[in-house]
């Protein structure tokens, strides 16, 4: 009989910045390496006989909870992967909420329809989920083994031993980011000791403690869910303006001189470098919530992706909305191998600053000009921490 640990990845982008990552490569949160370090102290004195991750990088960095302290080796395998959702990856989820709504409801009840163009369906993650389970168990007879894997795979595995179907899972609850769940496994024979624990987390650092999606479908946890399109500054400038002036004021008050000429100047030169990604407008249903201008060239020689504007309508701050510009952000640089976000920001501006800082942002240096800015940066490469 072997014994299987199969752990969730801790707390990653795609949770915090409320994008589809199936087979996306997104990296580990601040808060997920605090995740990471709680696991670590509950495996400590388990004794493991090999680890095995999915071949992306938030399950194998998580997996370093792990194989490192007890001397082991990190195999990994693709069978442990994400449900792969094709063309949905790196979507916000809610693009998919507003264009996508009746495949969003398949996806949400395991439907045995749904499917997307390049992703695979539950039946198929399934099958190979429980199939990956038996061939590592098969290859450590009489020992104890971890996995690390992801939270719609683990979910699937979990309705694949009850003998539940696509369709038959609603019943099943969400596993909390590096929760554990506890199998043993005779043969072709799999039964679950306990699932989903999350004991080792504090609430204070647990994803799904402040997080409502998981309780219901409907209302408020909806809501925060944001799509972006682009702003046509042909047609929109008097928004653009707005919400530069408004930041303006914010931050230096009504009798500082605003130069919405040069903003919009400024603004027309990064969107004729592409009208489609440069200006984002950020929506919260039909609502506009905020605004984001991207500078695609300055830069890109150092591999840093300049953000010159970031901005919340008042009615939308304080709603935790705001990462999710940040996300859209790491989702139009990463691509282009950009390793680093860069922008300013006023020291005066505190609720900014901690905004920043909070998600991981760190001063760099300070610019000199009509008003001094703190030149703050973010990390967004692929390099493991220790953490």
């Amino acid at each position: 009989m072997t014994k299987v640990y199969i752990i969730r990845h801790a707390e990653a982008e795609g949770n915090l910045y409320r994008r589809v990552h199936g087979w996306y490569n997104s990296l580990i949160t601040d808060n997920g390496y605090r995740q990471i370090a709680a696991l670590r102290g509950r495996f400590a004195d388990v004794h493991i006989d090999a680890v095995y991750s999915s071949d992306l990088f938030r399950t194998m960095t998580t997996a370093t909870a792990i194989y490192p302290s007890h001397g082991l080796e990190l195999h990994t395998t693709p069978a442990l992967r994400e449900i792969g959702v094709g063309v949905w990856e790196d979507k916000p989820w809610g693009a998919l909420e507003r264009h996508d709504a009746m495949r969003l409801i398949r996806f949400n009840h395991a439907s045995p329809e749904f499917q997307v163009e390049g992703g695979e369906t539950f039946a198929q993650v399934q099958a190979r989920m429980k199939g990956a389970v038996l061939d590592i168990a098969a290859k450590h007879p009489g020992q104890t083994v971890a996995l690390f894997s992801h939270g719609s795979a683990i979910r699937c595995l979990q309705g694949a031993i009850r003998g539940l179907g696509p369709g038959e899972m609603d019943s099943l609850g969400h596993s909390d980011n590096t929760a554990v769940t506890c199998m043993e496994v005779e043969g072709d024979q799999i039964s679950i000791l306990f699932e989903n624990d999350n004991s080792h987390l504090p609430e204070e650092i647990s994803t799904l403690a402040s997080q409502k999606w998981w309780k219901a479908r409907e209302g408020s946890l909806a809501d925060a869910n944001m799509w972006f399109r682009p702003l046509d500054l042909d047609r929109e400038e008097e928004l653009y303006l707005a919400a530069r002036h408004d930041a303006w004021v914010d931050i230096h008050g009504e009798q500082a001189p605003f130069d919405g000429a040069g903003f919009c100047k400024d603004a027309r030169a990064c969107w004729e470098q592409d009208k489609e990604k440069a200006l984002s407008v950020a929506m919260q249903r039909d609502q506009v919530a905020g605004v984001l201008q991207l500078d695609l060239e300055r830069f890109a020689e150092d591999g840093i992706g300049y953000i010159p504007f970031v901005y919340m309508n008042p009615e939308h701050r304080k709603k935790g909305l705001g990462v999710q510009l940040i996300g859209q952000a790491v989702s139009v640089y990463r691509p282009l191998g950009r390793t680093r976000l860069r922008l300013r920001c006023a020291p005066e501006n505190a609720v900014a600053q901690r905004f920043y800082k909070k998600y991981g942002f760190e001063k760099v240096g300070e610019e000199h000009g009509r008003v001094t800015l703190d030149i703050l940066e973010k990390y967004i490469g692929y390099e493991a921490r220790n953490g």
